[in-house]
């Protein structure tokens, strides 16, 4: 049975760095950005990403999370596959949980989910799970 999971999250760090600019300010960047996690998801998460800035500012973005915490009262780890883009001034990224990844009582998890994030340090997610 699938159940949907809602809340918010809050940046805590940013760190990225361009290692390879384009042409007309387009650029490769990395980033390491860890989130906390509040409401039936309670948990960090430490994202790894690498992003493609265009010419306009927007951008395309892929990365692995490690998530760490409690999902619906359970405890335990799984890494989220996170995808996105950046423009208008908001974050829209989609998750999927990445097979065989979770940890502890949250063995088993499968789901997908998303993020929105209308400019400053945090945003909304809803994710859709099944737990065995």
């Amino acid at each position: 049975m699938t159940v949907q999971a809602t809340g918010t999250f809050e940046v805590s760090s940013w760190d990225e760095e361009t290692y390879q600019e384009l042409a007309g300010g387009a650029k490769l960047t990395k980033a390491r950005v860890t989130f906390g996690f509040a409401g039936d998801l309670e948990a960090e998460g430490g994202w790894e990403a690498l992003m493609c800035y265009r010419e306009d500012g927007t951008a395309d973005y892929t990365g692995l999370q490690r998530t760490v915490g409690k999902l619906a009262g359970r405890e335990g780890s799984f890494v989220l596959r996170a995808d996105g883009t950046f423009e208008g001034g908001e974050a829209r990224t989609s998750w999927q949980v990445v097979a065989g990844s979770a940890t502890g009582e949250l063995r088993g998890l499968r789901g997908t989910g998303s993020t929105v994030s209308a400019g400053g340090t945090g945003g909304t997610f809803a994710f859709d799970y099944e737990l065995d």
